[in-house]
């Protein structure tokens, strides 16, 4: 068969397909017909006793074949809470070597990696910065539909720290990599929004990973109430706190019509064509 193979069996004929396993029972009548499905794709959340929203970006397509590699590089909110289990669960388990803080310096610097630090993983702060320094604390006024143009400001506030978190993200020998801010969702958002574009991944599938912050923001917030830095954050129906996969998809229109998609404003800020081929190859599998 072209699309699969057929083995004959003393009850009748076995069909593999790619759809799974077809089994035809008596002289060529199907009258039973057991289908095999494939097996289901492994969940890309990491669970974390002391950091929520943690996710493998592995296992999204990309546009002309392959899917981005798995094990490679996740994104988290806050990892400062996490525990013995989870430091060894990062480090033994996923070969945790670098942690991007895009935390501005002073949260960063209050907040810390907590058990983290005392392990040999590399911590990297590379803030996304707002876009008017005068505003205080992370917390944007923008409703829910707008706030593409709050992350368009992040971008265009952050371009060396967020390029430079590209060129450790296509370092082979920095991985595996997380990145994180404090809910995950923003900062975290629009560094992974980049990243994702520049190396092929559809806006669907951005959109669609960004959109999972949903079923975890309830349980970062509760954790950020806890910690002194994170007291003044929103309730969950504020805008800020929402994560719908229109807000991810009207960003991605307004990037690639202003600067030619994620390859392109990393390219105004200074990414060379090698270091766009590196990343690539680091992160897509074909």
């Amino acid at each position: 068969m072209g699309a699969g193979t057929r083995e004959r069996t003393g009850a009748g004929t076995r069909e593999r397909t790619g759809a799974g396993t077809r089994e035809r029972t008596g002289a060529g009548t199907p009258a039973h017909i057991t289908v095999v499905p494939p097996p289901p794709e492994p969940s890309r959340w990491i669970e974390l006793a002391g950091a929520d929203n943690v996710r493998d970006l592995g296992g999204l397509p990309v546009d002309g074949g392959g899917t981005t590699r798995r094990g490679v590089l996740f994104r988290a909110a806050t990892l400062q809470g996490v525990t013995a289990e989870d430091v060894s669960l990062l480090v033994d388990g996923l070969n945790l070597r670098t942690v991007v803080d895009l935390r501005g310096p002073g949260e960063a610097e209050r907040e810390g990696h907590g058990l983290l630090t005392a392990t040999a993983v590399h911590r990297a702060n590379l803030p996304v910065r707002l876009p008017d320094p005068d505003l205080s604390g992370v917390v944007p006024d923008e409703p829910e539909n707008e706030m593409h143009d709050f992350y368009l400001g992040l971008l265009r506030a952050s371009g060396d720290t967020l390029t430079a978190a590209a060129r450790l993200v296509a370092d082979p020998g920095r991985h595996s990599l997380v990145f994180h801010c404090a809910v995950g969702k923003d900062r975290t958002g629009v560094c992974a929004a980049v990243l994702l574009d520049a190396v092929g991944v559809p806006a669907e599938a951005i959109a669609t990973d960004y959109a999972l912050t949903a079923e975890r923001v309830a349980r970062v917030r509760d954790r950020l109430l806890t910690i002194s830095s994170y007291r003044h954050i929103p309730p969950l129906g504020h805008a800020y706190m929402a994560s719908t996969a229109r807000s991810m998809h009207d960003f991605l229109a307004r990037l690639s019509a202003e600067y030619g998609g994620g390859a392109g404003w990393l390219a105004r800020n200074g990414f060379t064509d090698a270091e766009l081929t590196r990343l690539r190859d680091t992160l897509v599998e074909r």
